[in-house]
């Protein structure tokens, strides 16, 4: 009998894993494909500085405008180029955990400094380009909500395995609130958070 539920315990749990590796493939490619096309239009920009983007559709919704402030290059290069290396590292994590191979702790460890690193790096840039710039770059959007799902899988994955070794009381709690998926309602309230300060701060302005 305990082996029976323990086996249907460890199938639900790997089922969990995957849709979690699952997730973090859709949006490490989503991430990726922005950076892409962010990078093409870096080029386009710097070959023609008065064309006028893709992503360029009025004064808000404008990514040549955020391509030229200094923000857009905080280490001295395009941060675009940052996703243009990072995400094709987060594939390979995703597409690993979906072949259900077993990550060092250490890795795991450094998985989630980096992913929480970036994101925080990604928020910077949009508080900055809503508040400072004031002006809004639709594919760096995509990123930010991309590294948003990325972080929000890694937490996942790792307080699940209890990759930090929590005490045991902090661990059941933490464990509990992941069953119950209050984590996926925290990560969509964040988002509709988000969402809500860039409708209060250009209303209108976004579709005109």
């Amino acid at each position: 009998m305990y082996s029976k539920l323990f086996g249907l315990l460890s199938q639900n749990r790997k089922k969990s894993d995957q849709w979690i590796f699952g997730t973090m493939l859709l949006f490490g490619i989503t991430g990726l494909a922005a950076a892409f096309v962010l990078a093409v239009e870096e080029f386009t920009l710097l070959k023609h500085p008065d064309a006028i983007l893709s992503c360029s559709f009025n004064l808000v919704l404008n990514c040549a405008t955020v391509m030229k402030t200094w923000q857009a290059s905080v280490f001295g290069f395009p941060n675009m180029y940052i996703g243009l290396m990072g995400f094709p590292m987060v594939i390979m994590i995703a597409l690993l955990g979906l072949l259900q191979v077993k990550f060092p702790r250490w890795f795991l460890i450094g998985a989630e400094i980096g992913y929480v690193f970036w994101t925080l790096f990604a928020y910077w840039l949009f508080f900055n380009s809503v508040y400072v710039i004031q002006v809004l770059c639709p594919w760096c959007l995509v990123v930010t909500f991309s590294m948003t799902m990325l972080s929000a899988t890694i937490t996942r994955y790792n307080l699940k395995h209890d990759t930090f070794k929590l005490p045991s009381r902090v661990y059941k709690n933490v464990d509990q609130f992941y069953a119950k998926d209050f984590d996926k309602l925290a990560v969509a309230a964040w988002i509709v958070l988000l969402i809500a300060l860039v409708f209060v701060k250009f209303g209108d302005s976004l579709f005109a």
